[in-house]
């Protein structure tokens, strides 16, 4: 219950009122929040205190990652959260205040966790001021003996606990809204966080996010679109990797300066996110401007003035903290690609078709009016540009139409929706013109055709052969086992079949006995009636020893 979280739940309401976040919002364009408004001016540590300056940036960051980590979704949102909100948490990307470098040093040096040896051992040089700080870990820069430089990820001390503590709210809140809304449990709320639960945790592991650097480093080896820097050590609170020359992708201005093409800088970041989705099944699901980076000269280079530069090649993303990624069924894979592409080509009936194939919305389902709801709610997307698209308002009807029409949307498939909504809000600060759908629907098509090219699956199934041809060694095992299941079977449905007929057997000699005890009792009963003197005791008597007798038996 909520209760059993009272705790945190005072602690929250102490930060709100610390900071005084009701002086953040205007209740007249939001007076919904008039009540929260009240009740955070109602605690004592409000009293006395007025608006303050970055107010909200302060209050997540002590809050804890949870809320961090929210912070960071909504500083993309430009078209929900005020301007001057915004320019708060945009500094949560990048800008959270930094824990003590003697703590960080303690970490690298730890012999369970961290790298095992001394910091003069591993660096040749490292810098005690933080590069940046984030809501998981911070960056400090350092340089190896052979002259490489490195940045050093060290994870924040002592934040597991509070990150379970949190989740445990949350999972009561999402209890709390899937038993009363059905959105909620249309959308498989209390399987999110849980699955989001795991995959903070998974964050604060290193080596896992070391293998996913990896991986996406491998993917995308000598590509024109993006460029994912090498690990060269890992433990589980500690990262070394190679150091990069880049700008955050919501330092648009910088890239005007620098004259790069904001248009083929869009088109590149969408083409690599449809990239990681379907081409390799393994796509950034953490893409806040603090974590996609863009290629530049080196930084110390940069200024105000500067005339534009030349890389010697077009300027590519940089994929940094990999920590959080998705990946699809291939199932899913092909189902989301179909109703997309289903939906670029204004065909709602395939779009409803595909759904139903996928076993996301019941049978009795009225189709028709699920076919106009859509039309009706996505339609409109397909003639406009991204700067007018409200990709998360679009995604709230689409929730809406779920509950209406009982549909379920599997739990992997929101975490790809949540990164559609980053990738919505870097395509909106970057260029907004851009037309997304021209550029998605070449590279959906091109796809299904490769999924669905005879050629490609003859290829599979040659590669598969021989696995296949040693599995059926195993084939007279199984059928000696699959009969030996049907004897076992058989021999279990006769033992059943014997008590079910001991049973019926049971039944007719009660109800038997229940006759006689009826018509027993009845004629004993009739007699005691007429006859008179000393003989109408004794028939009550048989009477009642006829229903003792049926109850004992």
């Amino acid at each position: 219950m909520l209760l059993s979280h009272r705790a945190r739940l005072l602690e929250l309401w102490r930060i709100a009122a610390m900071y005084r976040l009701d002086t953040h919002f205007s209740i007249e364009e939001a007076p919904q929040l008039q009540p929260l408004a009240r009740l955070i001016r109602m605690h004592p540590a409000a009293w006395g205190k007025k608006h303050q300056p970055n107010a909200i940036k302060y209050a997540l960051e002590d809050m804890g990652t949870l809320f961090l980590k929210l912070g960071q979704l909504l500083s993309t949102r430009r078209d929900l959260v005020p301007p001057e909100i915004i320019a708060q948490l945009i500094q949560l990307q990048d800008k959270v205040k930094p824990f003590d470098a003697d703590i960080a040093v303690a970490q690298i040096q730890h012999s369970k966790h961290g790298l095992g040896q001394s910091i003069e051992t591993l660096f040749a040089r490292f810098d005690i001021k933080p590069l940046a700080a984030a809501s998981i870990a911070q960056v400090h820069t350092a340089a190896l003996h052979d002259g490489r430089e490195v940045v050093v990820k060290v994870v924040r001390p002592d934040i597991r606990t509070v990150i379970v503590s949190d989740f445990e709210l949350l999972r009561e809140l999402a209890s709390w809204a899937s038993a009363r809304i059905e959105a909620a449990r249309a959308v498989h709320i209390i399987d999110i966080v849980e699955d989001y639960r795991q995959v903070m945790l998974n964050e604060l592991d290193l080596t896992l996010e070391a293998d996913n650097i990896t991986q996406m480093r491998n993917n995308f080896l000598g590509s024109a679109l993006m460029y994912v820097p090498e690990v060269y050590d890992a433990a589980k609170n500690v990262m070394v990797m190679e150091r990069i020359q880049g700008v955050p992708i919501s330092q648009v201005e910088m890239f005007d300066q620098l004259g790069y093409d904001r248009a083929a800088l869009a088109e590149k970041g969408l083409t690599i996110f449809f990239t990681q989705v379907f081409r390799d099944n393994f796509f950034h699901a953490d893409m806040h401007p603090g974590n996609v980076f863009v290629e530049t000269p080196p930084v110390q280079t940069l200024h105000a003035g500067m005339a534009a530069v030349d890389l010697g090649h077009e300027p590519r993303y940089i994929g940094l903290d990999c920590a959080i990624m998705g990946t699809l069924s291939k199932d899913d894979q092909l189902i989301v690609a179909r109703m997309l592409l289903a939906v670029m080509n204004n065909n709602f009936t395939a779009v409803v078709d595909i759904v139903s194939r996928a076993g996301w919305i019941p049978p009795n389902a009225d189709k028709h009016a699920l076919m106009r709801d859509m039309k009706r709610t996505v339609g409109p997307m397909l003639q406009k540009s991204i700067d007018d698209i409200d990709f998360a308002g679009v995604l709230m009807q689409i929730l809406d139409i779920a509950r209406r029409h009982h549909m379920s949307i599997p739990p992997q498939l929101m975490l790809l929706l949540k990164t559609l909504v980053h990738v919505e809000g870097l395509g909106r600060d970057l260029y907004p013109d851009l037309d997304i759908w021209s550029l998605a629907k070449p590279i959906l098509s091109s796809w299904i055709k490769e999924q669905l090219d005879p050629m490609r699956n003859l290829q599979q199934l040659r590669q598969q052969l021989p696995e296949m041809l040693l599995s059926t060694t195993d084939i007279p095992k199984l059928l000696d086992q699959g009969l030996q299941s049907l004897a076992s079977q058989g021999s279990r449905q006769d033992s059943q079949l014997r008590e079910i007929q001991q049973i019926r057997a049971d039944m007719l000699n009660d109800r038997r006995r229940d006759w006689l005890a009826l018509a027993g009792f009845a004629i004993f009963i009739a007699i005691a009636t007429q006859v008179i003197g000393w003989l109408s005791p004794i028939f009550y008597i048989l009477a009642v020893l006829v229903v003792v007798w049926r109850i004992l038996t």
